[in-house]
């Protein structure tokens, strides 16, 4: 990795998330598991496991600290990091946070799920007695999507509650939830919100000047399939072309079973098997570990939309990004991301269907360098490019200038 971009990958750790500060890879896109290893299931080989699906960071509610504390212990043999959540973390905060922050499995704390706008300030000072004993680590708080209604918001507006959440909290990195593909009549489709969603999260969080980290859903329930690799690809790359810096799954392990809905088919599933599940965010980590030097600390230049009819609350590609002459997509659409790091400049092109491949022919002003998803390395260059994106798969293109 160059000098210019480690500095600046140092830079984001340093003033941003600092989930990072024992064993976990800062070199690559966070990747977190909510619902990893239940305590009743915690061992080093268990932690190990999920590692080798490529998850850094697990997510999982701890009934009393002195299981925190064995969970930390193994995960710390396994190479992965948790996030603290457990009882005392609420109740007695600031010496929970001197147990645990000089652990090297800590990768922050817990504060709360889908808050109420009504919760920002409580919220902001549990956050600030943390910060008091331990500035080194961060906390987690995850934000509703905007199809959540107004009473769950405690806001009139979606956008009110991110600008109140940004306010108030003031919160190292901004985290929400949406799980697009959903299916009706045994038909699947995505939800007509989401585009809109990571339009304003990745707004909201380029003018706050802070990180956003997203989710792909892996377990079925309610409405949600048991999910394709396609859909799994396509929420990922969609929200590393908006420029996420972490990627979160819901969840890898099967919850069971609550009143609302019934959980299944997770990448482990309620028998603690793995499933096809677990291969597919196994080959997808790969893919986000390979582009990680292309997308960590990345800057969007800009996101526009190519197809007939375009996403709701989403802006049309008129022209090609700079450094393109020409840009075409044949099938329901892409999105379309130019974005910088290190003074590199990259197209990102994402095919929007999760069901067909589309036809992309791209041209550039200069020599264009092909990609590897395993890699960030160059396949090949050219100056025209014609090829086939499967369902919701990414081409990734170095523009040379």
């Amino acid at each position: 990795m160059r000098l210019n971009l480690l500095i600046s990958c140092l830079f984001y750790l340093i003033t941003t998330v600092k989930l990072y500060a024992g064993t976990a890879d800062t070199t690559q896109i966070p990747v977190l598991a909510w619902g990893g290893v239940p305590p009743h299931e915690a061992s080093i080989e268990r932690y190990k496991e999920m590692r080798e699906a490529g998850l850094m960071v697990s997510l999982t509610r701890s009934t009393t600290i002195d299981s925190m504390a064995m969970m930390l212990d193994m995960a710390a043999k396994a190479g992965v990091q948790l996030i603290v959540r457990c009882p005392e973390l609420q109740t007695d905060p600031e010496n929970t946070v001197r147990r645990f922050m000089n652990h090297p499995a800590t990768a922050g704390y817990f504060l709360k799920d889908e808050p109420s706008a009504k919760e920002f300030p409580y919220l902001g000072k549990w956050m600030k007695s943390i910060q008091t004993v331990d500035s080194q680590h961060q906390y987690y708080i995850n934000l509703f999507p905007n199809y959540a209604v107004p009473q769950q918001l405690g806001a009139d507006t979606y956008q009110q509650y991110l600008d109140e959440f940004m306010a108030v909290v003031a919160p190292p990195v901004l985290s929400f939830d949406h799980y697009p593909v959903i299916e009706t009549k045994g038909l699947r489709h995505l939800r007509n919100e989401w585009f809109e969603n990571l339009e304003m999260v990745a707004n909201t969080a380029q003018k706050n000047n802070k990180p956003f980290w997203a989710f792909a859903l892996s377990v079925a329930h309610g409405p949600y399939p048991v999910p394709t690799l396609a859909e799994i690809r396509l929420q990922v790359f969609a929200n590393l072309a908006y420029g996420a810096q972490g990627i979160q799954y819901f969840t890898y392990w099967t919850p069971r079973n609550r009143s609302k809905y019934t959980y299944y088919h997770g990448p482990i599933d309620s028998n603690n098997k793995r499933t096809d599940v677990y291969e597919m965010i196994k080959t997808v980590n790969r893919e986000i570990q390979g582009l990680s030097g292309i997308f960590l600390s990345a800057k969007v230049i800009s996101v526009g939309h190519t197809g007939e009819n375009i996403p709701a609350g989403t802006q049309r590609l008129i022209e090609p990004p700079k450094g393109i002459k020409k840009l075409r997509t044949k099938g329901e659409g892409a999105i379309v991301s130019l974005i910088e790091n290190d003074k590199q400049h990259y197209a990102i092109i994402v095919n929007r269907d999760f069901k067909q491949s589309m036809k992309l022919y791209i041209k550039g002003n200069g020599k264009l360098e092909s990609v590897r998803k395993d890699s960030d390395q160059p396949e090949s260059k050219s100056k025209t490019f014609a090829l086939v994106i499967a369902p919701g798969d990414i081409a990734v293109f170095r523009i040379k200038h």
